[in-house]
């Protein structure tokens, strides 16, 4: 592999061929354009109920997650109501624009228009980014904010221009506030530093008040965090506990293939690590993928966490590769470019097939179905609420005066504030995250539906509970709702005064 170490800023012209954005923003609107057309297919996913609840109680901090995923879903309600395309079209800018920063990391780490397109195109047909654009998820965000940390971090190393140590905090206090396992890349960030020249910026002032930048948008959700008790540690520990308890963090390395990256374009991130590790000037971004990976495989985190490392490994891996090919024969060249291009589209359209939801019938839905279970999520919530109305309008008069509806899971729960308007359904009451701090009706209820429970847990905590309805759809896809929980319930008042419930029965659900 060709020594990187010449002067780039040289052989870099520092203003972008046309043709090059053309390429990187036609990739990006082709995937954009994909999503746009199938994500108002099916229905919300329950985790895209909890954000749209917790969007109506916007806070500094909730007990799941930062501040930042339910401010940016506010937005979209107020510009686009309940719509499944608008809601979701932040997701869609965000993997559009990792696509298009993928293909200028690889441009500033030397590579032309092959090195661009190549790792643009692996990025934009890998399994995690794909998915990234389908749902309104913290992590669609938070898989962005780890790419353009890279990309400055790229622009610091090849200008040694320190001011971008302020770019690079701005970004880190924005993923602060978006997830919390930024902070093993950013455990990553300063280990790349130590263990390579980059070393020299712990004594420039401009890290330190990147550093500053980073802590100051930081700042809100950290005092309420503080004034919660830190109950947001608490929760991902028993989280991290689960998953490890469900085997969710098993195959860890294979998910690093299969789901972090086109598969068929592993080779190209090895080199793009060895390439980095064997660049003095690039070193510290080895670090910034090898520590991330090593941190959450020794601490059992789930395989996908890292996909955001892998942007800069293809970038690099692709730079680094068209230098080699420029050295081969014609035919050479053309042959291996002409295998890994296919292999990488032949994945990508295996990567569709079963992420996005491109038919509405027949073998290619089903193909979806069974390999997708994000997907079956998102059905069944619209029958959910009809089957809720009917019970509720089953009940006398006087248990319709008083009645209230539970919901111990969070997706549930939201589905009930956010669609059970358009059958008056009344505001529901839950235990599940930071449902709990929204309280209870004041009087409280003396009837309740109750959602999310088994017939023990039900009678344990409230009385009379008798069976009313079911939890499922009627095209008899299976998923957590109606396999889980199925079963839905009338109770009376619960067996203990609800101000003690609600401190005994808190629930990280």
């Amino acid at each position: 592999m060709p020594s990187i170490e010449r002067d780039q800023s040289s052989a870099i012209d520092e203003t972008q061929p046309r043709t090059e954005w053309a390429i990187l923003l036609s990739m990006a609107a082709v995937i954009a354009a994909l999503h746009i057309a199938t994500n108002g297919r099916y229905g919300f996913h329950r985790d895209e109920l909890q954000f749209l609840s917790d969007a109506r109680h916007l806070d500094w901090g909730f007990v799941a997650y930062p501040p930042m995923t339910p401010f940016i879903e506010r937005i979209g309600l107020s510009l686009f109501g309940l719509s499944l395309v608008g809601l979701r079209m932040f997701s869609v800018i965000a993997q559009a624009a990792a696509i298009v920063v993928t293909g200028l990391m690889a441009r500033e780490l030397g590579g032309g228009r092959l090195a661009q397109g190549s790792a643009a195109l692996t990025i934009a047909l890998s399994g995690l980014p794909m998915f990234e654009g389908t749902e309104f998820q913290y992590s669609s965000f938070d898989y962005l904010w780890w790419v353009l940390i890279a990309y400055f971090v790229i622009r610091l190393l090849r200008s040694e221009n320190p001011r971008w140590w302020l770019a690079i905090g701005l970004v880190v206090g924005l993923a602060l506030l978006t997830k919390y396992s930024i902070v093993f890349y950013i455990a990553g960030i300063l280990a790349g530093m130590a263990l390579s020249r980059a070393r020299r910026f712990f004594l420039d002032v401009w890290f330190w008040a990147g550093i500053a930048v980073a802590l100051l948008i930081f700042l809100p959700n950290f005092l309420w965090l503080l004034h919660h008790d830190f109950i947001s540690y608490r929760f991902l520990q028993h989280i991290h506990a689960r998953d490890v308890g469900e085997g969710r963090a098993d195959g860890f390395l294979k998910d690093q293939a299969i789901i972090c990256v086109n598969l068929i374009a592993v080779p190209l991130c090895l080199a793009g690590v060895v390439a980095l590790l064997r660049s003095a000037r690039y070193r510290m971004i080895a670090w910034m993928y090898l520590v991330p990976l090593a941190l959450f495989f020794f601490a059992k985190g789930r395989g996908y966490y890292v996909a955001g490392t892998y942007p800069m490994l293809a970038a690099m891996g692709a730079a680094a590769s068209e230098r080699w090919l420029a050295g081969l024969p014609g035919l050479g060249r053309r042959t291996i470019e002409g295998v890994f291009f296919t292999g990488v589209v032949a994945w990508g359209a295996l990567v569709c097939a079963v992420t996005l939801p491109l038919a509405s019938s027949g073998p290619l839905r089903d193909f979806a179905l069974r390999n997708n279970g994000d997907l079956r999520e998102e059905i069944g919530w619209d029958e959910l609420m009809r089957t809720v109305a009917g019970i509720r309008d089953s009940l006398p008069p006087d248990q319709r005066s008083s009645l209230g509806i539970t919901a111990a899971n969070y997706g549930e729960f939201g589905a009930i504030e956010m669609l059970g308007p358009a059958y008056h359904l009344p505001v529901p009451i839950g235990t599940t995250n930071s449902e709990w701090l929204r309280g209870y009706p004041d009087p409280p209820p003396t009837t309740l539906i109750v959602l999310g429970l088994s017939k023990e847990e039900a009678d344990s905590i409230f009385t009379g509970c008798r069976l009313a309805g079911h939890n499922g759809n009627a095209e008899g896809i299976k998923n957590e709702e109606s396999q889980d929980h199925p079963d839905i319930f009338v109770c009376g008042p619960p067996r203990l005064p609800w101000v003690v419930l609600w401190k005994d029965h808190q629930d990280f659900g």
